[in-house]
């Protein structure tokens, strides 16, 4: 195997770019690439990746790879792949595989011919449920093997137990705080916060707190694992925030307990506050300007859309009223929605997917 090779970072569809930009600030050299970044690096790159990434949903490494025109010649080279390097004897794994312009052309046959390469010279144990899986990918007859080093994806920090209906994924929230200018030295609100994910987000960036110091990694079953190099990567320090910098507002009793209690098991609660409350009890907070963001209901999920421009048209105007100086931004599938808040957009933000739908970053400069 090589010291080093291509790593690629999967990222949500429409958030490459905000991915890119946070790998560019970590120190490596992205490239970009439709569903994710591409960087060069070793072992510690791809643990580092793992724990510190905010918008990467997965972590890929390419362990190598060759040709193969026919089944035959893939079972043979397959057989001979160096898998004992990083796999040990007897694993339980799951093999994908894509075939795109290829004489070989049935995906199907050739995961069994891989799976059979496994099973029989390295004793791999075959299950659709592993935590490891070996992607194939076989595109103008070459073959390119690369390992699932994640495992769940990364949106799953580890300390959301509790979610609110909708819920913004971790990941997503992360990228969309970034294209809001966020640094963490600005303090957040989200009016309507649900389980907390803006919120919690907001504060373990400000606070440095690694995304993935609470979880495990389908790479801590391969056998280069360094266990003492993981964990002093896990043990990066963090940073002194002082004061309440972290707002989330809800309607629902409910929510402000789930968030609390998210917040508590993510080491951020010194530094968040959630309340319930409507939008319009909304008070301007005793902070410096900062940035408000929010996830409001859209129609498709949680019922029709009437009441919905009602409910936008007060948000902005509280907004308008109350929150001078700070910016908006609000993730929304829906554009009438944005514009009955009649607030100064910017031109929106690209598409994204998210749990079926296709929603974007609205946001305003300073009110």
């Amino acid at each position: 195997m090589d010291t080093t090779f291509d790593i690629f970072l999967v990222a949500t569809p429409g958030l490459e770019d905000p991915l890119a930009a946070e790998v560019r600030a970590l120190g490596w050299t992205p490239v970009v690439q439709p569903g994710g970044v591409t960087i060069r690096g070793g072992w510690t790159d791809v643990w580092r990746a793992n724990l510190s990434l905010r918008g990467a949903t997965r972590v890929l490494a390419r362990i190598g790879g060759f040709r193969a025109m026919h089944l035959a010649q893939l079972d043979k080279r397959a057989r001979k792949f160096p898998w004992s390097d990083l796999l040990h004897p007897g694993m339980r794994l799951k093999v994908e595989t894509v075939c795109r312009a290829s004489r070989i052309y049935h995906a199907g046959a050739a995961t069994q011919r891989i799976e059979r390469a496994l099973t029989e010279e390295l004793g791999a144990v075959i299950v659709p449920d592993a935590a490891v899986t070996v992607k194939a990918r076989i595109e103008d007859d070459l073959v390119t093997f690369s390992l699932d080093t994640t495992g769940e994806s990364l949106h799953k920090r580890g300390y959301k137990e509790a979610v609110a209906k909708a819920p913004m994924r971790e990941t997503m929230a992360a990228m969309f705080l970034a294209q809001m200018g966020y640094n963490g030295s600005q303090p957040v609100l989200d009016p309507m916060c649900g389980s907390g994910t803006f919120v919690i987000e907001a504060a373990q960036m400000a606070l440095g707190i690694l995304p993935g110091r609470d979880r495990a990694f389908a790479f801590q079953d391969f056998a280069n694992h360094d266990a003492a190099a993981v964990d002093a990567l896990r043990r990066a320090p963090a940073k002194a925030v002082s004061g309440i910098r972290f707002l989330g507002r809800d309607r629902d009793p409910g929510a402000v307990r789930m968030s609390t209690a998210n917040a508590v098991r993510a080491g951020v609660a010194a530094v968040c506050d959630f309340q319930a409350g409507q939008v319009s009890d909304l008070q301007r907070p005793d902070t410096e300007p900062g940035i408000v963001i929010v996830n409001p209901p859209y129609g498709a999920r949680i019922g029709g859309k009437g009441p919905l421009f009602g409910l936008h048209a007060q948000m902005g105007q509280v907004f308008r009223d109350r929150l001078r100086g700070w910016r908006v931004g609000i993730v929304t599938s829906e554009a009438g929605l944005a514009k009955a808040t009649g607030l100064p957009w910017q031109p929106p933000g690209p598409i994204v997917a998210h749990g079926g739908l296709k929603v974007r970053l609205w946001q305003t400069g300073p009110l």
